[in-house]
């Protein structure tokens, strides 16, 4: 029997490892273990315990103002310590994160063999977005199996020399989103609904949907994004802006001075998954900087404004589900008429196929490591 240990540390990471951690379930020759790192500890622990799955270990690297340096190298030295102990088969890995980064590097240091799921994602921009970039390039360095979601991913990869056990799979995103709609509509879609009503939040009536968090946007582009979600709000009156802010202080601070005293602008905590996807399903459009909400948007039906001058996810803006606005207010505030003023726009873009998988990645990864192990 084999070992695959899963290292998870935030929660993009944990929605997108959890289909390949629940297929393995279905599969009687391999002993699966999973590391949470816990690098995003407050945002972690729900998404684990809605896809049932409980870490073997846990790192806790996480400290009171912590420098990328610091959170790098505790996690590289925590990682090493537990592979020296554990000794798996395989480390699968997953995306860009510093966890991702770091336990990679640790699992080659250890010559464990390494299995990258959503390989090949590349912006070509060092900074944009940072340290995401420059972390995914390590990565693929030292795998040894790499799942491209895309043509365009592994097209990147073997620009990079990268010509072997490169097989595109799609995003294991589409496989979480189909589990998780699933369960809402069995069991949580009328707790859901009421804990937004608590909020004063009705699904059932036109709204937008804003995410936005990542480092590159902190200082004026969060600004610039801020006084176009005012504009917007105070263009369309009748239509809700539900914002779920992120914990950091620099998106924090920022977010609530700016927008929290307009009337249609809702400013929320951080949403658990199944609530976050139940409002991108029942939403009009979305605003985001997420790489995840790009990916899975497309399957709702959802047009997509990415918040970001360069995003790596080019599928999306080739296939027309997404439009890139990056920061600026004016080009935010067009593209958000263009889609509300113009029905015909709006469904061009609704109609769309997702390029970004159809919910089987999951099994043709596993199969895959499978067949390499033995």
């Amino acid at each position: 029997m084999k070992t695959i240990l899963f290292f998870i540390g935030t929660r993009p990471e944990a929605i997108k490892i959890a289909p390949l951690i629940l297929e393995c379930k279905k599969r009687k020759d391999i002993r699966i273990q999973v590391c949470s790192t816990e690098q995003h500890i407050e945002l972690l622990h729900p998404i684990l315990n809605f896809f049932d799955i409980k870490p073997d270990y846990s790192l806790q690297v996480m400290d009171t103002n912590q420098t990328l340096t610091s959170l790098t190298t505790s996690l590289l030295n925590k990682s090493g310590n537990l592979l020296s102990k554990t000794k798996p088969d395989m480390v699968v890995v997953q995306g860009d994160t510093t966890t991702a980064m770091t336990s990679a590097l640790a699992s080659f240091y250890q010559q464990i063999p390494i299995a990258h799921v959503e390989a090949g994602l590349r912006s070509f921009n060092k900074q944009s977005p940072f340290p995401e970039e420059a972390n995914r390039k390590i990565i693929s360095t030292v795998a040894d199996l790499h799942f491209p979601p895309t043509q365009k991913a592994q097209d990147n990869l073997e620009t990079e020399g990268i010509v072997k056990h490169h097989p595109i799979v799609g995003n294991t995103v589409i496989d979480a989103l189909d589990y998780g709609l699933d369960i809402i509509k069995n069991k949580q879609s009328k707790e859901i609904v009421n804990f937004f009503l608590n909020k004063k939040i009705d699904t059932t009536k036109e709204f937008i949907l804003v995410t936005s968090h990542r480092r590159e946007n902190f200082g004026e582009p969060f600004k610039q994004i801020c006084n176009a979600l005012k504009r917007i709000a105070l263009l369309y009156p009748d239509t809700r802006i539900v914002y779920p802010v992120h914990l950091n202080p620099n998106v924090q601070n920022q977010v609530y001075k700016l927008l929290d005293n307009q009337s249609n602008i809702t400013l929320i905590d951080p949403l658990n998954y199944p609530h976050l996807i139940y409002l991108m399903k029942h939403c009009k459009i979305i605003l985001t900087d997420s790489g995840g909400i790009q990916e899975e948007a497309p399957s709702l039906g959802k047009p997509v404004i990415v918040l970001r001058e360069l995003t790596e996810r080019t599928e999306g803006i080739d296939a027309g589900t997404a439009l890139l606005a990056g920061t600026n207010e004016n080009k935010i505030v067009s593209l958000v008429q263009f889609l509300l003023d113009n029905p015909e726009n709006y469904k061009n873009i609704a109609q769309k196929n997702n390029p970004y998988g159809d919910g089987k990645s999951a099994k043709l990864i596993i199969d895959y490591i499978q067949k390499w192990l033995k």
